[in-house]
């Protein structure tokens, strides 16, 4: 159990407060990529290139909420190694989403299910690239 001056502490942490932005702005981001590739499948393109599309316009959606409202970042020097980050997330997600759906999940059900996992995984990496330290690490001097 935490005691009082524990939990001030880590409420008095801006790092706390960055992933508190980067969770209401991932959930919102989480949503838009979420519906894109909802309405795709629902179009009827098959599971794995909604996937592809949904990805393709949610990194361009998402760096700009990402850089601005949650890392503060300038510029677009940190875009190729924020695509690098998309990529190998794509892959795994895809690799996830290959897996549930082999073992009988409907894709919608599926993805769903993936979400919360990728979302942690985005935050860690994203963190990094966009601020050049992980989440709760000292910044560099």
């Amino acid at each position: 159990m935490m005691d009082r001056a524990s939990i001030e502490k880590i409420l008095r942490n801006p790092e706390t407060w960055r992933f508190v932005k980067f969770l209401f702005v991932g959930g919102l981001n989480t949503l838009f990529g979420y519906v894109v590739f909802a309405l795709l499948v629902l179009a009827g393109l098959e599971d794995q290139t909604a996937l592809v599309i949904a990805y393709f316009i949610g990194v361009i959606w998402n760096y700009f909420t990402h850089a601005r409202l949650v890392f503060d970042a300038k510029g677009y020097g940190q875009v190729p190694a924020y695509i690098a980050v998309y990529v190998a997330l794509y892959a795994l997600n895809a690799g996830a989403l290959h897996l549930l759906t082999s073992a009988g999940l409907i894709p919608l059900l599926a993805q769903a299910v993936i979400l919360p996992f990728a979302a942690i995984l985005s935050f860690i990496f994203l963190s990094k690239v966009l601020t050049g330290y992980f989440p709760f690490q000292r910044k560099p001097a």
